[in-house]
Order: structure tokens, then C-alpha cells, then sequence
């Protein structure tokens, strides 16, 4: 055993030493070649290549030596001022503390009603956040509405008749299972609650419980362990499969300890709680005032359907779109803005003929289409998956809904979904109304009342998703840096104009000439405060993807120094140069 023990250690050894001989070599002809390759040829970093022997060797203490001697060939053969270098090439997701901090720092995200506390499940969006919102949302009325010649858009009021969300089924089904705990007071999600059954030698030990995270296996293990060890209990601990609160029997709820007191018997059975807001209309406060801050902008679209069609020149197959508040009363708001009590939506109603066939296609179809474009607006593809609702979790009127899902600090989560939701909703609101929904079909000469595919974005999560998906940490210089990168597109600041210095009142007219021109197409800042360098990071950190510094060359040939967030390269440019390169980089 001994002597086996040894050869392997030797022949780890000696694999070890070849992948760090690969890694050297592909590291060399690496840096050697991508500075030589052409424009929009890309070359994957060597640590990308052999990421597994990166890991191997981190473990040996090995990277050490050949970070330090990359570094060492980078800053060698950089001719630009600076050089990015990436510290891990590896698919990571920042910390949500780094995240929070960075966005209320930089003026992305506060809380809400800070100065009296706060006000739990609400966000106020500043300076730079509202920017990034409002992005999001063009691109998205861009792509999805402009750009397309089966789409119109509306705009619903946020309140309306209580009646549609009777017919909708919102007043009576719209609700979430809710637990208590009697001793902490605090209310939870029954859904978002798990528990699994903990054993040793096949005899019972006890229960676990927590909240919904993405790690919640590994948490729920170390919690079984360390009950044993408590019990001092001996044999083999085996842990059942993590089920939420809403899948236990009568008889095992009493048994689940309360995730905040870890008492059993703490926690009450689930009962419904209904999510949607109440309100008064009118200068009465009864029965008859009551109407209810809308939960979903879709009945808006359902409800006008037949407005549309009559005024909007469209056939089917053909969407409305639409962008807008909603209102949720959550049980537990957590996780920063993706799941908040205000929110904002990005939502399209597809229109579609009937048939037990026609829908699939068109379901694909638009599943592939916003993965797609969650990727064009930089969104990482590895951090998106998608997630098939199996049969048995399907509302009682989908025929299907797959989720594209993002990996979060906090886990993999639901980022936009995409039903098929038959023809329910318009049926619903012809029953209640008396009013037809059917369309007539001139192809066809046929009436039917539509089918819908719904691909549903939410605004809050969407920029969730981009602040996780940019948030880079690289060097620069041998110094550390945090940047976003954001895709120009959606980026709130497209540019800061920064002139050398400023005590020459010549520099400081023509940088202002410059951002003057800037300033009638994008959100552009000027910059005087510091050195260039220090104003270069501050300007990375918030994702301003170009930085254009006027210097005394400018005054001299009217070019500028244009440098990219991204690479750190910089280059002389015209101002005619510029402004079409800022078009076809943020526009095109």
C-alpha cells in the first residue's frame, strides 16, 4: 500500500509538471499571437483552455509561479499605457455583498425610505440605475417591438376593474401557501421553506430546515452532522431529499424545527396568503370602492385584445407588448431586487391560431429568441440554462412553460419565462363580459378565439442578471480593478469626455466642443476631477465602455485618444472617427 501510495504521488507529480509545461507554452504563444491577430479575431486565454490543469496546480501552489511569469511576458510585450489581465478565467459569480455594496455605492440601488429605515421589499433606482433601467427597457421595445412587423405595443393602467382579476381567477387563486413560526413571529414562504429527514444506522435522528438557496444541500448535510454529533449518535448519517414545507404530512410538521429557532413544533401548517394590493376608489371606503393594484400587466393586454385588433391594422399570428408596474405583496421579499413588492415588467401576449400542433412551434421559437437575446445584450451564456416545468407543475391552463434560468449570487434562478397558455384568458374575460374575443380569419375564413404564447421579462431582474453578468475583477498595471462591463448598448454612462488638464482654458473650450457633440445623441459625462489614471478607474467601475481625453495633440490635429473599458487599448481618432464609431459600437 505504501509503495502504491508513492507511485501515485510520483506520477501526479509528473502530471502535474507537464500540464504546467503545456500551460507555460500555450501561454507563450498565446500572448505572442493575440496581439497580432486581426480585428474581431479572438484567441480563448490559455486558462481557459486547461482550466482543469489551472485547478490542479492552484492546488499544488503551482499557479503562483506561472501567474507571476505570465504577468511578467504581458507587461514585457504590452505597447498600449495599460494592459488588462484577467486573474481567473474560470466562470465565477460575484458575492451578493459586492454586488449590493458596488450598486449603492456607485449610485445604482437604494433602499427605499432609507432615512426611516428602510421599507422592506421596495428599492429606489439612482442616478446610474435609473440609466441602466431605462437601457433595458429601449433595447428591449427595440428588439422586440420595432423591429418587427407582428408586434404592437400598449400601455394599461395600473388599476382597473376588480372584475378582470375575478375573471382571471387573481382574487380567488392568486396566492402563495404561508408559513409562521409562533416563537419568532417571522412569516416564510411554504414553497421556499425545505426540510429533509435525517437518519443514523436507518433510525431516525431527527429533522433539518432552511431556506431556499443554491446551496442548499451542502448546508442541510453540515446541519445533519453536526445533530449527530450533538446526539452522539454513531453509524452512518443518511439525509433524505430536501422537500419543501408544502410536501410534508400532518404527522411530520410538528417534527421540522423552525429555520430561525430550530425548535420543532414551531412552525404552523400552510395556508393561503392572496399577493395583490387592495385599494379605494372614489371618496367611499366600502365594498363597492375596493379595486386592487394589478399583480401582472398581462390582463391589460387581454382585456384590450379586441381594441387592438379592430384599430391595428394586425392578423394572426401577431403580439402586443407591453412594459409596466406591477405589484406583488410578497411574503418574504428577499434576494435585493429579484423579488421585490414593486416591480416592472417586460411582457408580450403572441397571439396564435388554435390546435393541438400550431403552438409548439411558435413556443420554441420564442424560447430561442429570448435566450437569444439575452445573450446580444451581454448576458454570459454560461451562467443561462433553461428549465422544462414538468406536466405536474403546470397551471391548470399551460400547456407548457419553460424558464430561461441565470445563475445568481445566490443560486439558479427563474430569469424570464415563456408559457403556452391556450386560449384561457380570453375566454374567461368573454364569460364575464358578454363580449366576444373571437377573431375572424380572412386566410382561413374561420372565427376562433386565439391561443398565447407569453415570453415575460421582469424589468428588476433583468438588471439583477447584467449587474452579476458585467461585475469583473481583472489588473491593470499589477494593480487590482473592478469594472462592469456592459454591453455599450445598455451601459447608463456611453461616455466620459476628460480633458488632460484643467487649468488651460483652450483644452477645457474644445473637450467641451466635444462633449457638447456627444451630447446630442447619448448620456455622456466630463470628467476634470483628479489624474487621468484615477479617472479611468472611476469611470471602469460604473461601465462607461469609452473614455475620450483630449489632450494638447488635439488642439494641434483636431484627434482625440478614444481608450475601451474592456481592453485598456487606446487610439488617436478624428472627431468625425469617433462619432461613427460610436454609433456602430452603441447603436448598430
Amino acid at each position: 500500500e505504501r509503495r502504491c501510495s508513492e507511485g501515485c504521488c510520483a506520477l501526479a507529480h509528473s502530471m502535474l509538471a507537464a500540464s504546467a509545461a503545456i500551460l507555460c507554452a500555450v501561454s507563450t504563444a498565446y500572448w505572442t499571437l493575440a496581439p497580432r491577430m486581426p480585428t474581431g479575431v479572438a484567441l480563448r486565454a490559455p486558462r481557459q483552455l486547461i482550466a482543469p490543469a489551472c485547478s490542479a496546480l492552484r492546488g499544488r501552489g503551482g499557479a503562483t509561479a506561472l501567474g507571476s511569469s505570465r504577468a511578467g511576458r504581458v507587461r514585457a510585450a504590452a505597447p498600449a499605457v495599460e494592459q488588462a489581465e484577467a486573474v481567473s478565467d474560470a466562470p465565477e459569480v460575484v458575492s451578493m455583498d459586492e454586488l449590493v455594496s458596488l450598486c449603492k455605492r456607485r449610485g445604482f440601488i437604494f433602499p427605499s425610505s432609507e432615512v426611516y429605515g428602510g421599507f422592506a421589499g421596495f428599492y429606489d433606482y439612482g442616478p446610474l440605475g435609473v440609466e441602466l433601467r431605462n437601457n433595458i427597457k429601449r433595447a428591449w421595445w427595440k428588439d422586440f417591438v420595432h423591429k418587427r412587423e407582428d408586434m404592437v405595443g400598449l400601455d394599461s393602467s395600473i388599476i382597473g376593474s376588480p372584475q378582470i382579476w375575478k375573471a382571471s381567477g387573481h382574487i380567488d387563486g392568486f396566492s402563495d401557501p404561508m408559513v409562521d413560526c409562533k416563537e419568532s413571529k417571522l412569516r416564510f414562504r411554504a414553497d421556499q421553506l425545505f426540510w429533509a429527514r435525517a437518519e443514523v444506522g436507518g433510525e431516525l435522528l431527527g429533522y433539518v430546515s432552511l431556506l431556499e438557496s443554491g446551496d442548499m444541500e451542502e448546508r442541510a448535510l453540515a446541519m445533519a452532522t453536526k445533530m449527530k454529533k450533538k446526539a452522539g449518535r454513531q453509524g452512518e448519517l443518511s439525509l433524505s431529499p430536501l422537500k419543501d414545507f408544502t410536501e410534508a404530512t400532518a404527522e411530520e410538521q410538528p417534527l421540522i424545527p423552525s429555520p430561525e429557532t430550530g425548535n420543532p413544533g414551531a412552525l404552523t401548517a400552510p395556508r393561503d396568503f392572496n399577493l395583490m394590493f387592495q385599494t379605494s376608489v372614489g371618496a367611499m371606503s366600502d365594498a363597492a370602492s375596493t379595486a386592487f393594484l394589478r399583480p401582472e400587466t398581462a390582463q391589460g393586454i387581454f382585456t384590450n385584445f379586441k381594441n387592438v385588433v379592430s384599430t391595428g391594422r394586425v392578423k394572426v399570428p401577431f403580439g402586443i407588448a407591453q412594459i409596466g408596474k406591477a405589484f406583488r405583496n410578497e411574503i418574504t421579499p428577499r434576494n435585493f431586487i429579484f423579488r421585490s413588492r414593486e416591480f416592472e415588467q417586460m411582457e408580450i401576449e403572441f397571439f396564435i391560431p388554435p390546435g393541438d400542433e400550431a403552438w409548439k412551434e411558435f413556443h420554441e421559437q420564442w424560447i430561442a429568441t429570448s435566450r437569444s437575446w439575452l445573450e446580444s445584450i451581454g448576458l454570459r451564456p454560461e451562467l443561462l440554462s433553461t428549465d422544462v416545468h414538468p406536466s405536474n407543475k403546470l397551471a391548470h391552463y399551460a400547456r407548457a412553460c419553460t424558464d430561461v434560468m441565470f445563475t445568481f449570487p445566490f443560486g439558479t434562478q427563474e430569469l424570464q419565462g415563456c408559457a403556452a397558455r391556450g386560449n384561457y384568458d380570453l375566454t374567461q374575460h368573454a364569460e364575464a363580459s358578454g363580449k366576444s374575443m373571437e377573431y375572424y380569419d380572412e386566410a382561413s375564413k374561420q372565427r376562433y378565439v386565439p391561443h398565447v404564447i407569453e415570453p415575460s421579462f421582469g424589468v428588476d431582474r433583468l438588471m439583477l442578471a447584467v449587474l452579476t453578468s458585467a461585475y469583473t475583477v481583472d489588473e491593470v498595471g499589477g494593480e487590482e480593478r473592478t469594472l462592469l462591463k456592459f454591453h455599450p448598448r445598455l451601459a447608463p454612462v456611453k461616455a466620459a469626455v476628460l480633458p488632460l488638464v484643467k487649468n488651460k482654458p483652450e483644452l477645457l473650450a474644445k473637450a467641451r466642443h466635444i462633449h457638447e457633440r456627444l451630447q446630442r445623441r447619448y448620456y455622456v459625462e466630463f470628467d476634470t476631477a483628479g489624474a487621468i489614471g484615477r479617472r479611468y478607474r472611476r469611470n471602469d467601475e460604473v461601465g462607461t465602455p469609452f473614455c475620450i481625453t483630449v489632450d494638447f495633440q488635439t488642439l494641434e490635429d483636431d484627434t482625440v485618444t478614444l481608450r475601451d473599458r474592456d481592453s485598456t487599448e487606446q487610439r488617436r481618432l478624428t472627431l468625425p472617427e469617433l462619432l461613427e464609431f460610436m454609433e456602430e459600437a452603441i447603436d448598430a
